[in-house]
């Protein structure tokens, strides 16, 4: 392997890539950070416009990253070989694994998301840390959602915590923004039920039929849910919380209601909730 080689963490690029960790400086530039081998893999295998690529050889003692070393010749894009001190500005936190990337990252729509015939939709809305955005993608991932979609957004999709929080499944996981006005009316025009989350929901998340097209809509710890989700056809549920606290953290409340989802469609349908009307 033959790359350019970066020794100065005053080197322009380095300095360019740096502003990337601030969210200012990711919509100035449209472009994100992606931390980590595996984050990277995943990006490159769904088809992500990676556009530079930083390594520092004697960090990559991972599996992954030592095998995306190997096939780093391949790969089109801008590659720069770098000392440990330069990745040490470039990287985030504790965890370098020597790889790092700059990518323009994916712009779904919500009328561009491509439904399966019984969809399962998780819904976020509001949702203010990027670690916790990533972990429900993470979740969503895990238990075969088939998208999801960031209503009232307040951090950044591709944030690099959300990336990597995510492992990079939030480039593998159908995954939009949209208004929450946006995303009710287009549940609504697909014939999906809506289920909100609320420490208030009149049915405990097990009581509820999950068979049908279907979605979760999860709110802020802080605020909960807009009033958007205050139709009265609107299915409200809760997760029974048997000690002090009220709630979960939404990362944890969201892989506890899609495995819930995903075991009742495992198992024989039972009777629907009225309004809810079955797949053909």
């Amino acid at each position: 392997m033959g790359f350019p080689a970066i020794t100065s963490p005053r080197n322009q690029k380095v300095k360019t890539t740096v502003k990337l960790r601030r969210r200012k400086h990711r919509g100035k530039q449209g472009r994100t950070l992606i931390d980590g081998a595996r984050e990277l893999s995943r990006a490159l295998s769904a088809g992500v416009n990676v556009t530079e690529i930083y390594f520092c050889p004697d960090l990559c003692n991972t599996v992954e990253s030592r095998r995306l070393l190997e096939q780093l010749d391949e790969f089109a894009m801008d590659i720069y070989e770098v000392t440990e001190n330069v990745f040490e500005h470039l990287a985030f936190g504790d965890r370098a694994e020597g790889l790092l990337a700059v990518a323009i990252p994916p712009d779904l729509g919500i009328k561009d998301l491509s439904l399966p015939e019984n969809p399962l939709i998780a819904v976020v809305e509001g949702i203010e840390k990027p670690g916790n955005l990533g972990a429900v993608v993470r979740s969503a991932d895990g238990a075969g959602i088939s998208a999801v979609v960031v209503a009232d957004q307040t951090t950044d999709l591709y944030n690099p915590n959300a990336i990597r929080a995510s492992l990079g499944t939030v480039f593998t996981v159908p995954v939009c923004t949209a208004t929450s006005k946006e995303v009710y009316d287009w549940l609504q025009k697909n014939g999906v039920t809506i289920f909100a989350t609320s420490a208030n929901g009149k049915n405990a998340y097990t009581d509820v039929d999950f068979h049908f097209p279907a979605a979760i809509v999860l709110g802020s710890e802080a605020t909960g849910l807009s009033t958007v989700w205050g139709d009265t056809e609107i299915n409200t549920i809760n997760i029974p919380m048997h000690g002090l606290a009220d709630s979960l953290n939404i990362s944890n409340a969201a892989a506890v209601l899609f495995y819930e989802a995903q075991r009742q469609r495992s198992q024989k349908s039972v009777r629907p909730l009225a309004g809810q009307t079955p797949c053909a």
